[in-house]
């Protein structure tokens, strides 16, 4: 080997940083996060697509990032390493991720997000999209596997840039198609006489929805910007948010409340009370809006899609957007001709061309909120009935979802793995579900009662946390059934 550089396997990298792959790409604390590890990661990631020949040397490389404050120095280090292995960074600023993935598919070029999504800014991540869409689980075991090669003059001994780089100026390019996406699609003036609210918090899709929903005609008002990071869960809605949205409602008098997570992929959309709508529910809305014939989505979301009767098709898969991009390509391989999905945190993907009273709406997959929010809003317009009252066209199903924080991973699957060879154990512990009907291991343990009630325990992907889906036939007892299952699980720490 060159003494003046450094090889080095990316699976060895993980073992050594304690960055690992999340969903669609590498995921960890942001301090473990160094000027090398990111260098190294983008090396490993665009070296694999380069012997797939997907690209090639001179193409240019998408890449952005959301507000954490780690965000724009791993920008910097992506930026780095697409430079030196001979590609052309295209530097879209900080935009929403399915603004930079829309933009780069388009283009057919491969593309990098910065951001943690949902998670404390004391992590972060780099998601991987090539021309045609985010790296799925196949895709991760060939970045893996790469050995990459980087001069050690490059970095200190704490894995810091010697010479920091700088990055190119921002491009506005994907930031304007992404606004044009929505404004070609629909109506001009669909949305007139609607007052929105954009709760802007920190999240990167703050400037897109206003820009999206003003220039359908509504009238958009900004609340709640924050200049400093704050981790929007929209499977675990905080206490804050909960109370900033009813007393919001009490004043604003707003048709729709809408927002999403730090990098726009996830969306937090409320009705004109103040009440946010699940993202399951507000993705088998969304499904209903585009006419879809064929809907996938992980286990973990509301039945009630089923019970719908809306769809001629849907298919359950494992939770992750890998997982549901999957299930819509197998969905459109056999013949479907309107695939969309969608993860229960509401994120909305659409699998080929959607056309609409004359309009078409390009493929997307890969999650966005922005779709999710208009949906709701015309969806509610269309049958002349406030937003609040669209949840009423469904079977009364409710779902509710919480984590257990800084859980560890190994000591939640174990337990979980417990549970699983004798699942009756969960009933004597909280005996009002009474008996195991059913149990479902797609994705960590899923079990129906006899009465109807299901809970759903599983690992997070992403950080230290155990997550907690329960369904039941009320909001109030679903948040219930939540609330004593995670009174139950914190013994699991002992």
């Amino acid at each position: 080997m060159n003494e003046k550089s450094e090889t080095i396997a990316i699976a060895d990298l993980m073992q050594q940083s304690g960055v690992g792959f999340g969903t669609s790409g590498a995921r960890g604390l942001a301090e473990a996060m160094s000027d090398r590890v990111c260098y190294l990661y983008t090396v490993g990631f665009l070296q694999y697509l380069e012997k797939a020949q997907v690209i090639h040397p001179g193409d240019p490389v998408a890449l952005a990032g959301d507000f954490r404050p780690s965000s724009p120095r791993i920008m910097a280090a992506a930026a780095a390493a697409i430079t030196d292995l001979g590609y052309q960074p295209v530097n879209c600023g900080r935009i929403p991720t399915p603004a930079v993935a829309s933009y780069a598919i388009g283009e057919q070029m491969a593309s990098l997000m910065i951001t943690g999504s949902h998670i404390p800014d004391d992590r972060n991540g780099i998601k991987f999209n090539k021309p045609d869409g985010e790296v799925l689980k196949a895709d991760e075991a060939g970045i893996r596997e790469q050995v990459v090669s980087v001069p050690r003059a490059l970095f200190d001994d704490r894995g810091c840039f010697i010479e920091p780089p700088a990055l190119p100026a921002e491009d506005s390019t994907a930031f304007r198609r992404y606004v044009n996406r929505y404004l070609d699609f629909l109506p001009a003036q669909c949305l007139s006489h609607a007052r929105v609210l954009v709760y802007e918090h920190s999240t990167v899709a703050a400037d897109a929805m206003v820009e999206i929903f003003s220039g359908l005609g509504a009238n958009v008002v900004r609340r709640g910007y924050s200049d400093s990071f704050i981790p929007v869960d929209t499977e675990a809605v905080r206490d804050e948010d909960v109370a900033l949205a009813r007393d919001w409602a009490s004043v604003e008098h707003f048709d729709l409340l809408v927002s999403a997570d730090g990098d726009g992929d996830r969306p937090l959309v409320g009705d004109e009370c103040g009440n946010w709508l699940r993202g399951d529910v507000a993705g088998i809305l969304t499904a209903r809006f585009l006419d879809a014939d064929t809907v996938v989505t992980p286990v973990s979301s509301n039945s009630a899609l089923e019970k719908s009767d809306w769809f001629a098709k849907v298919v359950r898969t494992r939770i992750g957007s890998p997982f549901v991009i999957e299930g819509m390509q197998a969905a459109l391989d056999e013949g479907a001709s309107r695939v969309v999905g969608y993860e229960a945190n509401g994120g909305f993907l659409t699998m080929n061309p959607i056309e609409l009273d004359g309009r078409e709406l390009a493929a997307l997959p890969t999650r966005d909120a922005v779709l999710v929010a208009l949906a709701v809003l015309l969806l509610a317009r269309r049958g002349g009935v406030p937003v609040s009252q669209l949840a009423d066209m469904l079977p009364a199903r409710f779902t509710a979802s919480d984590r257990l924080r800084n859980f560890p991973t190994d000591v939640s699957a174990q337990r979980i793995a417990e549970l699983t060879e004798d699942p009756s154990a969960l009933g004597a512990l909280l005996p009002t579900l009474g008996r195991v009907a059913h149990t479902d291991l797609t994705d960590g343990l899923r079990m129906t009662f006899d009465n109807g009630e299901v809970v759903h325990l599983r690992p997070s992907g992403n950080a230290p946390e155990l997550r907690c889906y329960t369904e039941a036939e009320s909001a109030q007892r679903a948040v219930q059934l939540n609330g004593e299952c995670l009174a139950m699980l914190e013994s699991w720490r002992q």
